[in-house]
C-alpha cells in the first residue's frame, strides 16, 4: 500500500488537474456558475427550514443553524460517493489511452467534495454569528473530524467506484441507499428525538458520530465523543486499505470491462 501512495503522489500533477478540471466543468454552461457551491445547499437549508421548524415543528433553539452545521459534511459525504460511483466510467477515455493510478480518480472527487465544503464556511461562519453562537477553542478539534470524514469517504469510494464498473447497478442502489442512510443519521432531529429501542441500532452508524461531531464543536460547544470519533476512525482506515486492495485488483481490468 505504501509503494501505491508514493505512485499516487508522483502523479499530484495529474490529480491536481482532475481536480481543477473537474470544478471549472461541473458548472460550465450554467449562468451562476460556481455560486451553485453556496446555492445548492441554501436551497436545501430553506427546504428543510421550512418543513422541520414551521411545519413540523421541531422545537430547538436556532435550528436552521442546528441543521446547516449538520447538513455542510452529509453533502461531503454524500456527493463524493456518488460522483465516485460513476468517476471510473465517465473517465473511460482515460482510463483506455494511458496508464496512470487509477486511484486518482476518486480521490479526486474526495478533494473536489472538501474545496466545496470548505468554501461553505462562508456561509455556515456568518450563520453561527447571527444564530448568537459562540465558538471557543473546542473548533480545534475539527481538522481531525474532517480528517476522519474524508477517510471514511475516500474508503467507501474506492470500494464503490472499483465495483461499479462490473456492476453498473450500484450506482443507482446507491443513491436508494444514500437516501435511507440520511434520515438514519442526526441531521436534520437531534439524537434525543430518536427512540431508546433504537438507538442501539443507531450507534452502529459511522455517520451518526461524524455529523454529531461537528454539531459538538460548532453548535454545543462541547468536545465531541472521542472514543466514538477514535473508533470509527480505525474503522475507516481498515476499510479504506481494504479499498485500496479490492481496487487495485480490479483495476486491472477497468479498460476491457468499460
Amino acid at each position: 500500500m505504501l509503494k501505491k501512495l508514493r505512485e499516487i503522489y508522483s502523479y499530484r500533477q495529474m490529480l491536481r488537474s482532475l481536480v481543477l478540471t473537474d470544478l471549472r466543468t461541473r458548472y460550465k454552461g450554467s449562468i451562476l456558475g460556481f455560486f451553485w457551491t453556496f446555492l445548492n445547499p441554501l436551497l436545501m437549508l430553506l427546504v428543510y427550514s421550512i418543513l422541520f421548524k414551521y411545519v413540523m415543528k421541531m422545537n430547538l433553539e436556532n435550528y436552521t443553524a442546528f441543521l446547516f452545521i449538520g447538513l455542510l459534511p452529509w453533502f461531503l459525504f454524500n456527493q463524493s460517493i456518488q460522483s465516485s460511483a460513476g468517476v471510473i466510467i465517465r473517465n473511460a477515455g482515460l482510463v483506455k489511452k494511458i496508464y496512470f493510478p487509477k486511484e486518482i480518480l476518486p480521490i479526486s472527487v474526495i478533494i473536489g467534495g472538501l474545496i466545496n465544503y470548505l468554501f461553505s464556511f462562508i456561509i455556515l461562519v456568518p450563520l453561527l454569528l447571527i444564530s448568537n453562537i459562540q465558538l471557543s477553542w473546542i473548533v480545534l478539534w475539527f481538522p481531525v473530524i474532517l480528517l476522519v470524514t474524508l477517510i471514511f469517504s475516500l474508503a467507501l469510494s474506492l470500494l464503490i467506484s472499483s465495483l461499479n464498473v462490473y456492476f453498473r447497478d450500484l450506482e443507482h442502489i446507491m443513491g436508494i441507499i444514500l437516501m435511507a442512510w440520511f434520515y438514519m443519521t442526526p441531521v436534520i432531529y437531534p439524537e434525543d428525538m430518536i427512540p431508546n429501542d433504537l438507538k442501539t441500532a443507531f450507534s452502529y452508524n459511522p455517520m451518526k458520530v461524524i455529523v454529531q461531531s461537528y454539531q459538538d464543536i460548532f453548535y454545543y460547544n462541547q468536545v465531541p465523543n472521542l472514543l466514538g470519533l477514535a473508533v470509527v476512525g480505525i474503522i475507516s482506515l481498515l476499510i479504506m486499505i481494504i479499498g485500496f486492495y479490492v481496487f487495485f485488483k480490479l483495476s486491472k481490468n477497468f479498460a476491457e470491462e468499460i
